[in-house]
């Protein structure tokens, strides 16, 4: 028991000496790993408009070539169509991605076929 206490203690201390950055990303590895079963719900003023369920991570798009961090976020999830936050017929899983720029915008896939 003593030394898995020791081993725990040991390391919170070399994670919490790690970067912000480095423990953002041990963060999203052991979220990754684990999984979040997440909500992404898209309003218009204060009217729900859209919603994706099952969402397992929301990533930052980089550049292929440079690597610079891209102005959007994405992910995939259930195209939720009528908002009852289940998986129900018909829908399924979409890419997507969101804008950080001001003009607010939400790119998805509807397959309608």
């Amino acid at each position: 028991m003593k030394r898995h206490i020791a081993l725990i203690t040991m390391g919170l201390l070399l994670f919490g000496g790690c970067t912000q950055e480095t423990q953002n990303t041990i963060s999203r590895s052991l979220q990754n790993w684990t999984g979040t079963n997440g909500v992404l719900d898209v309003y218009a003023g204060e009217k729900l408009v859209h919603r994706f369920i099952k969402i397992d991570k929301l990533s930052t798009a980089k550049g292929t070539t440079d690597g610079s961090t891209r102005p959007y976020r994405y992910g995939y999830g259930i195209d939720d169509l009528n908002f009852n936050s289940k998986k129900d017929k018909g829908e399924k899983k979409v890419y997507f991605e969101f804008s950080d720029y001001s003009t607010s915008y939400i790119f998805y896939e509807r397959n309608t076929k």
